[in-house]
């Protein structure tokens, strides 16, 4: 009887583990990646540096230091995206990107949003404005994009040419 008890507590605490209010459970994840980014487990999207060549399939990005300005949160940077996946379907545009932490602020004109960096990965919102879409031929959108670093190079940022050859990250 003595085992059977121990069993049955066992498994009731194992079960309360997982019942947590929600807020607990955010603010253990929170400092389980505070601690990460901490003892360097984790890349910290406040300070990594966003400009280069951004990639991932056939979606490109580009992102350079407007005018030549030194890096730094809320400084305005400039960005490109070409997506091309042909036979009419892609998208094109540039413009200006800030950033406050994780947060990246996107204008493209009259399309703008926030997104998201983790520090190596950086993710537009799955829903974006209307205006969003005068950037994109067919069926192609610039929603839930996701692009991964391939080049730390502000050079190398320049060479990115929208379809026309129209520079998108040029000063």
């Amino acid at each position: 009887m003595k085992r059977g008890g121990a069993l049955l507590a066992a498994a009731l605490l194992l079960a309360a583990c997982g019942q947590g209010d929600g807020d607990g459970d955010n603010a253990a994840g929170a400092r389980l990646e505070a601690t990460a980014i901490a003892t360097g487990v984790v890349a910290d999207p406040a300070a990594a540096p966003l400009d280069g060549i951004w990639s991932r399939d056939s979606d490109r990005m580009c992102i350079i230091g407007k005018d030549g300005a030194a890096k730094g949160a809320g400084r305005p940077r400039r960005i490109g995206i070409v997506l091309d996946y042909g036979e009419g379907q892609g998208c094109s545009a540039s413009g200006l990107l800030t950033r406050d932490g994780a947060t990246l602020g996107v204008t493209l004109g009259r399309c703008r949003f926030t997104a998201r960096f983790d520090g190596e990965a950086i993710q537009f919102p799955a829903s974006l404005p209307a205006e969003c879409q005068a950037f994109c031929t067919g069926r192609a959108s610039l929603s839930a994009l996701m692009v991964e670093r391939v080049s730390a190079s502000a050079a190398e940022a320049r060479t990115l040419r929208g379809p026309g050859g129209t520079p998108l990250c040029a000063d």
